[in-house]
């Protein structure tokens, strides 16, 4: 879940141009700094469906147009570092065409519902602070956004239960990990509800793939895009040994090929995000689809 901490920075940066938008302000209850965002304009897509009606994932990794951009290396554990934060989005219509005119530059941008009811965007994962800010002004002089956030890595759940575990006992390791995969479950349900693609009006829509790495993201884990390299990254565990946060994965199109992901969030139930024309909701391991099309889980914790 996500809380904009005191030690996240902020960045003010205004843009010149003038925007018709769903403009909302947005006041930090530890900061006391204002946010605003605005629309851009989309284009209509297609997106991709088996009979049963479930999401498959068949986006591909871009490279990005910014220097110091970190490209995912799946043969290591990937934490985040200094990402983009902006909008403050009554509609989320607004939110997804804003992803969509980010997506063009290969920042691998999201779009999440914050706990103060608002939509808001993040991409990028730089380096330094001064990769993100280059990144931020260069969008911002293209009129792309007009203020962002810049969050440290220090402002995410792995990040402080890393730092905190990395001298203490067993137990107390295991006990700061139970409270990253407590905020990915957390993370999860703030997703329920949340249409699939919006009508279609956007073609950066919530997917399954997508969903479980925003989830991720907003906790300062890197997972790759789509589900196939999703479950070739993660550790291989067995049904038995989900905890809440895993992945599970599933081949929703035939043979044992992955096509769908979701979120294990304990009591043998998943959040995924199901197909176009539903929403985000939860679902049973045991459900005879999902028992048919299991394929495995990963863990990256």
């Amino acid at each position: 879940m996500f809380r904009i901490c005191a030690s996240l920075t902020l960045l003010v940066v205004l843009c010149c141009g003038a925007w018709a938008a769903d403009i909302v302000y947005s006041r930090s209850q530890s900061t006391g700094n204002s946010t605003k965002a605005t629309v851009v304009h989309t284009k209509k897509t297609t997106t991709v469906k088996n009979n049963t009606g479930v999401s498959t994932s068949t986006s591909t990794k871009s490279k990005s147009n910014y220097s110091g951009n970190i490209v995912y290396d799946s043969s290591k554990s990937e934490y985040l570092r200094y990402t983009i934060q902006v909008g403050a989005f009554q509609s989320v219509d607004n939110a997804a065409n804003l992803v969509d005119k980010l997506d063009h530059s290969g920042l691998n941008p999201f779009y999440f519902k914050a706990s103060d009811g608002l939509y808001k965007v993040r991409f990028g994962n730089f380096n330094t602070i001064d990769d993100a800010k280059r990144a931020a002004t260069s969008l911002q002089r293209d009129r792309v956004i007009i203020e962002y956030f810049i969050l440290s890595p220090s402002d995410y759940a792995i990040a402080k239960a890393k730092g905190g575990s990395s001298s203490g006992s067993k137990s107390e390791k295991s006990a700061n990990l139970g409270y990253v995969r407590r905020e990915l479950v957390s993370t999860s349900k703030n997703y329920l509800g949340v249409p699939y693609r919006w009508g279609g009006s956007s073609k950066s829509g919530i997917d399954c793939s997508g969903l479980t790495q925003a989830i991720y993201n907003l906790n300062g884990l890197s997972i790759p895009r789509n589900s196939a390299m999703q479950y070739n990254a993660g550790k291989n565990i067995s049904k038995r040994s989900l905890q809440p946060g895993d992945l599970v994965f599933f081949a929703t199109n035939g043979g044992r090929r992955v096509s769908h992901v979701g979120v294990y969030v304990g009591n043998g139930k998943f959040i995924h995000a199901p197909g176009r024309g539903k929403k985000v909701r939860t679902a049973n391991l045991s459900d005879k689809f999902f028992v048919k099309t299991y394929v495995g889980a990963r863990t990256f914790i």
